[in-house]
């Protein structure tokens, strides 16, 4: 990064700028124009920062998720609701029922860590409350595959390739030329 050299001349015009209420990309365009410069928009902001004409404020959008009735807003109310914010719909912004969790047909071994074995099945249960025990299946798990039969479809239907099962891999060493 090579230091700036900002000429007097260069900070002035920024100055006169900034108080006619420029954008800092319309600042540095001026500049560029007016002084045959090359400053970017970030170089504009950055000057500005150092002459100390005002700190970009970062605007902060609303939560999407609203609050309920009793509960404090996340947002102090003068940023709740911001001009020209692109916002989803109302119907977006209520609360989600909850999802059942399908079941795999499958009553689990609930084996500790310790106990599980190199060919039992290692799909995992409990763990989802602060303190709460995490057990396994425990069930014979399929060749190349951690998990059984039932486990290994459930995993599989959840975003992971369907049918790809873990083999050996040859590798050829090549010599570099």
């Amino acid at each position: 990064m090579e230091p700036s050299h900002w000429p007097s001349e260069h900070s002035d015009a920024l100055r006169d700028y900034f108080f006619k209420g420029m954008s800092y990309a319309e600042i540095g365009k001026e500049i560029n124009a007016r002084f045959g410069t090359a400053y970017t928009r970030n170089a504009v902001v950055g000057r500005a920062k150092r002459l100390g004409l005002g700190v970009v404020e970062r605007v902060m959008s609303p939560s999407i998720v609203p609050s309920l009735p009793g509960e404090p807003c996340l947002l102090p109310p003068r940023c709740a609701a911001v001009p020209g914010l692109n916002l989803p719909p109302p119907s977006a912004l209520k609360p989600a029922s909850p999802v059942k969790l399908r079941c795999v047909g499958i009553r689990p071994r609930l084996i500790t860590l310790i106990e599980l074995e190199p060919g039992d099945c290692r799909y995992p249960y409990g763990g989802d409350k602060e303190g709460e025990e995490i057990n396994f299946c425990g069930h014979p798990r399929q060749p190349g595959s951690s998990y059984c039969a039932p486990h290994m479809h459930l995993a599989s239907s959840c975003g992971a390739p369907a049918g790809r099962i873990a083999g050996t891999v040859a590798l050829r060493l090549v010599s570099a030329a």
